[in-house]
């Protein structure tokens, strides 16, 4: 999207200002189809940082992800300009990639379609 769809951006900030993991969403960026939980920002950056700081390869890039003191997005009062999955997956046919969900960024300009609501992939 050229303009960044407001009811997103609307998403985000709640998600942002509750502090919540419970809003699902499905997303299709680029012709991938992402769907899962949305996080605030800071607790995304969290999960990450815990997850690179375990890795002998990646445990240096963990500083780059650590919360940012002063608040959840550096104390600035901007509109969101990502949305940050957790427990998401790709989705390729009935596969869901990875199987047990991973951490995504997106920017919200760059959705073309988006529903309320985590896709759930089977075999069938």
């Amino acid at each position: 999207m050229s303009n960044p769809d407001e009811l997103l951006v609307a998403i985000s900030t709640a998600v942002e200002s509750e502090e919540s993991n419970q809003m699902s969403l499905t997303v299709v960026v680029g012709g991938a189809v992402i769907t899962g939980r949305l996080a605030p920002e800071a607790v995304w950056r969290e999960r990450v940082a815990e997850v690179l700081k375990d890795s002998d390869r990646l445990g240096p890039f963990s500083d780059v992800f650590a919360r940012r003191p002063g608040g959840n997005r550096s104390g600035r009062d901007e509109a969101p300009t990502h949305l940050h999955f957790h427990l998401a997956r790709i989705l390729q046919g009935s596969l869901g990639i990875p199987a047990t969900g991973g951490m995504y960024r997106v920017a919200i300009k760059d959705v073309s379609a988006w529903t309320v609501g985590d896709l759930i992939h089977y075999d069938a």
